[in-house]
């Protein structure tokens, strides 16, 4: 297995329920310490030997895209190399500024790139999203992107991976963030739809992934009508289903008429949920899907009568059960609630500290929020 300093890996761990791993000693002695090939740079995650970074924050000659949000797949790069899905949906965000050069890689085969082994695994986030395994001379490190260990019929499930260090999200990094079951969830909205068929049930989604799973969550649960579509929402689940993710029937809201969305379901960017958009609606009840929605205040802010916490991060309890199952002597937390998991993380144990990589984001950074039309 990979090991870089044996004997300090094996007393951070061993008091805590990581995956049994009986490294080759004389390896691991000479593997290098995962410090010495990585860097925070202005462009964010570095690696040194491979001379590329991974989900950088600028326009960069060799990008490594774990996932399509736009705060971690970014245009104008050289050449990026990202799953099938993720540069799928590149393309349709930013057409010909989604890369000069694009390498698909699946998941499960490698791809070197310098002295430095690239893999990619599921994170369970969004279509095509995954974890960047590097190998480097006996080293590994796995940067996370944004994960979820939920089950979620529209995307491979998170995978973890053994490893030396770990960089982990922290989005939901506080104890307070406990997700609910997302069927349950969806079940309040379904009974919501029973009480009031007078009224639009209006559901703010993020465009990539969130709009999607809670499509695919109704059918789950037996809901065989149409599902409108605020028209931001139209091309990403088009591709979503053009990658095998079956939806059902799916209708443009833009131009209904408004008696024929009473009762109905109307999915939409948040930014519509107050904007005169949804004054083409009977009645709007406003809903939102987000974790953020566990937080009373934001949901009041937004104006939201039924909040429903639907997230696509893991949350407090996933994020330490992930830690203790990767099993990474190594913790290094980047963007969200940091300093919380890093204290978890110390008492358990673990090398832990923050990464100070600005421009990775939080769950409700979506540009499809400006395409309100």
């Amino acid at each position: 297995m990979y090991a870089a300093g044996a004997a300090r890996a094996m007393a951070a761990c061993r008091h805590i329920d990581a995956p049994s791993r009986r490294p080759d000693l004389a390896r691991a002695m000479s593997a290098p310490d995962p410090e010495s090939w990585i860097r925070i740079t202005e462009r964010g995650f570095y690696v040194v030997p491979g001379g590329f970074h991974v989900d950088p924050t600028r326009p960069v000659a060799n990008a490594v895209v774990t996932h399509g949000h736009a705060d971690h797949a970014r245009p104008d790069h050289n050449a990026v190399l990202a799953t099938p899905a993720t540069l799928a949906i590149m393309r349709h965000r930013y057409g010909d500024r989604a890369g000069r050069r694009q390498q698909p890689l699946v998941y499960g085969e490698s791809v070197r790139i310098g002295a430095v082994t690239v893999t990619f695994r599921p994170a369970g986030h969004v279509l095509g999203s995954a974890q960047a395994v590097l190998d480097y001379a006996g080293s590994r490190i796995v940067v996370s992107g944004d994960y979820k260990r939920e089950v979620d019929p529209t995307c491979a499930p998170f995978e973890p991976v053994p490893c030396d260090a770990f960089v982990t999200e922290a989005t939901f990094g506080l104890p307070v963030f406990r997700h609910p079951a997302a069927s349950g969830e969806v079940r309040r909205l379904l009974e919501a739809q029973r009480l009031f068929p007078e009224r639009a049930l209006l559901v703010g989604v993020y465009a990539l992934g969130k709009a999607q799973r809670l499509i695919a969550l109704l059918r789950a649960n037996g809901y065989d009508r149409p599902v409108y579509l605020h028209g931001a929402l139209q091309g990403l689940c088009e591709l979503y289903q053009a990658h095998g993710i079956a939806l059902g029937e799916l209708r443009p809201a833009t131009g209904q008429a408004k008696p024929t969305l009473a009762g109905e379901i109307v999915l939409a960017p948040p930014a519509a949920l107050n904007d005169r958009w949804a004054r083409r609606l009977p009645e709007p009840l406003p809903c939102m899907a987000s974790g953020w929605m566990r937080v009373r205040q934001r949901a009041r802010q937004r104006g939201v009568e039924l909040p429903l916490v639907i997230s696509d991060h893991a949350d407090w309890d996933d994020l330490t059960a992930t830690l203790r199952e990767v099993g990474a002597p190594r913790v290094w937390v980047t963007h969200g609630n940091e300093d919380a998991l890093c204290h978890w993380a110390a008492g358990q144990g673990f090398d832990a500290k923050a990464l100070a990589v600005v421009g990775w984001g939080e769950e409700d950074a979506d540009p499809e929020e400006a395409a309100i039309r």
